[in-house]
């Protein structure tokens, strides 16, 4: 038990204790400039009045339940339905942590087994982990996955320039001093018939975003069998909203999937927690990073959950581990379970025709205005983004949606693709009311004429 003084008596005796007089005498080794003998603090308060006072600072954030947004670009505001943050809460989940003697997890082992089992019928895969940091870390174990899994020494990885910049990034990163060449992407305007030319004896993998971080659907007819005709893997990431709607990349084809979760049931924050979905093929199995929880029966003929495998350090040899990731996002990951359980085959579908549709609408009505032009690459069609060419800086426009309307503009591609300068990528979700997408069409006619 500590001891706390209450008098100064007290005080003056544990200083005597310890050989000093003064508590000052304690910082002795510090130097006199860098020492603050008396700290300017104002009086304490109550906890309610602290409070009080924590609420009127939050009320300065620009959040998503006081500004519309329209926002994504990896990213979305989705309605999360209460019944995920009610079981999170619960405390055999939220203070749960990795199982070491896993067995005895068996509600922890089953929740990541449900995960597992959702995340496949929802990719058309045969086998996924539980779980990755995010979507970018999760594709980067894809890419190492494909250069262990393929045949020969094979030092190329072709990745498609309307991959999430981020993304990219982060492959590059993990794939830093490895002698492994990430191509692509020199061209940030390479179509998927450009990436086909590149495939040869020395590709390990082809990576697509689908749809892309352009919003739009790729041309995915015969890709994975030029893929595979070159002996290479097929690696896609997909939105995981848009397969409540469209093909799972399983049905055309993919070897591996990679993607963010944080579109299911996670809410946004500053850059995490989030989820990376990894899902394969049963052929891979033993290359993928990640745990892999099965079902089975005990010695008694009851239905148990065991730790199938698990290729990772934490577990076995260094050496022999597929991956350095000791962690999994169970949390997150029971957190996209929920979501999935509550929203049901049909839940899901619903919200992917919401977003399309209202996407759809907001497309059509600012495609109207004078000056601005949706989706100049035309033939594409798309699910719930779309790219606007503005008439003036993407930056300039999204100060006026902000400090006129309160609301949260698009994405400035220009950033990362010079070709698209003044060009935005505007998000529209579930959660949007047809009167924010009229405000916004609103907004960016002023800031036309403004």
């Amino acid at each position: 038990m500590t001891y706390i003084p209450h008098t100064d008596a007290d005080r003056t005796a544990m200083l005597e204790a310890i050989g000093v007089t003064q508590l000052e005498d304690l910082f002795g080794d510090v130097p006199e400039r860098a020492r603050f003998p008396k700290l300017d603090l104002p009086a304490a308060s109550t906890e309610m009045e602290a409070w009080w006072e924590m609420q009127g600072l939050s009320e300065a954030n620009a959040d998503v339940n006081h500004y519309a947004c329209f926002l994504g670009a990896g990213v979305y505001n989705h309605y999360s339905p209460h019944t995920v943050d009610y079981v999170l809460r619960r405390g055999e989940f939220y203070t749960a942590y990795t199982p070491y003697q896993p067995e005895i997890s068996q509600g922890t082992l089953q929740a990541m087994f449900e995960y597992q089992s959702m995340i496949c019928q929802l990719t058309g895969m045969e086998v996924s982990n539980a779980s990755h940091y995010d979507g970018a870390t999760s594709l980067a174990e894809g890419v190492l996955l494909a250069l262990n899994a393929v045949k020969g020494n094979r030092r190329k990885v072709i990745v498609s320039p309307a991959l999430n910049p981020q993304y990219r990034q982060v492959v590059r990163t993990y794939l830093q001093g490895t002698g492994v060449s990430v191509v692509g992407d020199e061209n940030l305007m390479a179509e998927i018939s450009d990436l086909k030319t590149l495939l040869d004896d020395q590709t390990a993998a082809l990576i697509i975003q689908n749809p892309n971080f352009l919003g739009q659907f790729e041309d995915v007819a015969g890709l994975a069998d030029a893929v595979h005709a070159a002996g290479a893997l097929f690696v896609v990431v997909p939105d995981p909203i848009s397969l409540g709607l469209f093909r799972p990349p399983g049905a055309y084809g993919a070897d591996v999937v990679a993607a963010e979760g944080q579109c299911l049931g996670i809410p946004l924050s500053f850059g995490g927690p989030y989820l990376g979905i990894f899902a394969t093929k049963n052929a891979y199995v033993r290359k993928m990073a990640g745990r892999l929880v099965g079902e089975t029966l005990d010695v008694d003929g009851n239905r148990g959950y065991v730790l199938t495998l698990s290729t990772r350090e934490q577990h076995i040899r260094r050496e022999k581990a597929t991956s350095n990731i000791c962690t999994n996002v169970g949390l997150i990951a029971l957190a996209a379970s929920v979501y999935l359980a509550t929203m049901g085959r049909c839940g899901l579908e619903q919200v992917a025709r919401l977003c399309y549709h209202k996407a759809h609408y907001a497309a059509g009505q600012i495609d109207k205005l004078r000056g601005y032009r949706v989706n100049p690459q035309a033939g594409k069609p798309f699910f719930k983004e779309f790219v606007v060419k503005c008439p003036r800086p993407v930056g300039e426009i999204n100060d006026v949606l902000f400090d006129e309307f309160d609301m949260i503009g698009g994405y400035d591609l220009g950033r990362d693709y010079p070709h698209l300068k003044n060009h935005m990528l505007i998000a529209v979700t579930e959660t949007n009311t047809r009167q924010e997408i009229d405000d916004l069409v609103e907004g960016l006619r002023q800031a036309a004429e403004a």
